[in-house]
Order: C-alpha cells, then sequence, then structure tokens
C-alpha cells in the first residue's frame, strides 16, 4: 500500500457510509474519547437507525470527509463501493469494517491505495475496542457476553440477589482480562495460581472440563471464521 499521510484530527471530518451497531460503537467511542468532535462526525445512512446519527446524505457525507468508514451490509458493499468511486478521491483514507470482505477485494472494486480493513468490536463505544485485520476478534465481545450472563445466572442459582451476581460476574470478567493483559503472563499460569489443591475454583474448572468448554469456544471460533469467509463469497 502507498504511505499515508496523517490527517490532523482538529480538522479530520469522518463519515460514516451505514449506521449500524458497529458505526455507532465506532462513533460513540471517538466522540467521547474526544478524539473528535460529535459535528466532524457524520453519516450517509437512511434507513431505520438514521436517528442514531445526524445524516446528511451519501454525496456530501463523502465528500466533506477526510475518512470514509464503509459500515454497510456485507452482501450490499460491492454496489455501494462501485457507487460512490467517483466521488473518493485519493486524499480520503477509506476504511471497511465491513464483516468477511477481503481487502483485495475492496482494493479491486475501488482501486484505491488508501483502502484498509478494519475488524473492529462493539466495545469501541467505551474505548475499549480490540481492532485488527482478523476474522474472529469481532464476534469475541458476545461469546463473553454470554459468559457474563451464564455466570451471573449461576450465582442467582446460589442464592446471590440479580443486580449483585451481575455485577460480580461483570467485575470478574474485566478484572481477569485486566490481569491478563497487564501481566503478560499464560492464562494457564494465571488460572492455576487461584486453583488451590482440592479447593472450590478446581471443582468448577473440572465441571467445565467435562462439558468441553473450551471446545465449545474453539469450536464457537472456528465457526464464526467459516460464517465470515461465507460472506466475503456472496
Amino acid at each position: 500500500m502507498a504511505n499515508v499521510t496523517p490527517i490532523p484530527t482538529e480538522s479530520c471530518k469522518v463519515g460514516f457510509i451505514g449506521a449500524g451497531k458497529m458505526a455507532e460503537s465506532i462513533a460513540r467511542g471517538v466522540v467521547s474519547s474526544g478524539v473528535l468532535p460529535a459535528s466532524q462526525v457524520q453519516t450517509a445512512h437512511l434507513g431505520a437507525r438514521r436517528s442514531v446519527f445526524e445524516s446528511f446524505g451519501e454525496r456530501q457525507v463523502v465528500q466533506d470527509s477526510d475518512v470514509v468508514i464503509f459500515s454497510a451490509k456485507p452482501q450490499v458493499v460491492k454496489d455501494v463501493v462501485m457507487q460512490l468511486r467517483p466521488l473518493l478521491s485519493e486524499k480520503q483514507l477509506l476504511v471497511s469494517v465491513v464483516a468477511g470482505v477481503k481487502l483485495k477485494d475492496l482494493l479491486e472494486w475501488e482501486d484505491h491505495s488508501r483502502f484498509v480493513r478494519v475488524v473492529p468490536n462493539t466495545p469501541a463505544a467505551v474505548g475499549v475496542a480490540a481492532s485488527g485485520i482478523a476474522l474472529y476478534y469481532a464476534s469475541g465481545p458476545a461469546y463473553v457476553f454470554l459468559a457474563i450472563e451464564a455466570l451471573a445466572d449461576g450465582g442467582v442459582a446460589a442464592g446471590l440477589p440479580r443486580e449483585l451476581s451481575f455485577g460480580l460476574a461483570s467485575q470478574t470478567v474485566l478484572g481477569a482480562a485486566s490481569m491478563a493483559t497487564s501481566t503478560g503472563k499464560h492464562p494457564g499460569q494465571l488460572k492455576d495460581g487461584v486453583a488451590s489443591p482440592g479447593g472450590t475454583t478446581i471443582a468448577g474448572i473440572h465441571e467445565l472440563e467435562k462439558a468441553g468448554f473450551r471446545g465449545i469456544l474453539m469450536n464457537a471460533v472456528v465457526t464464526a471464521a467459516k460464517r465470515s469467509q461465507e460472506l466475503s463469497k456472496n
């Protein structure tokens, strides 16, 4: 790819082509973190989620934006890119957050040297997203949300009030993730550090292993990756 000249944030305008959940999460994160004021973020979406953003229309959004983020449905993104091709310039940075659409296809449709593909996830809304060129991590938060819900339900089953159980489950996941990222230790090592001989933790881990917990998560990742590949062929 060609060298990219950084765009000063004080004058940068970001336009979203589409206003789904991912676009909303990115926009909220950008504004709430102070990277850009809300006045410099706009969208061309004309559907049911139009109220999430202030819509200026497709042509104006593209022409007014230094960074154009494509967040349309995978099935229509090719038509959208081809339709907007005459309006795009080499001075703009084009970003795709569309699941399952390959970078080589985006570059072919647009013939644009500043097109990049990013796979973010919805925690972008609170400034803690994990983003990269990948097939899996956009789905990852959904699996963690399920785990939090299950942990909270388990607490309720054990006699805890619902609100307290949910708070403990959420904080437990947050704390564990923070330890994993801050210590740099292997997760197995961190697990061993809290699994005392004959204790409650190892008893719970035993149940998870009997149910194939790790295998289920691995299968979820592989299945999501396969689905992403299928979407890229449509």
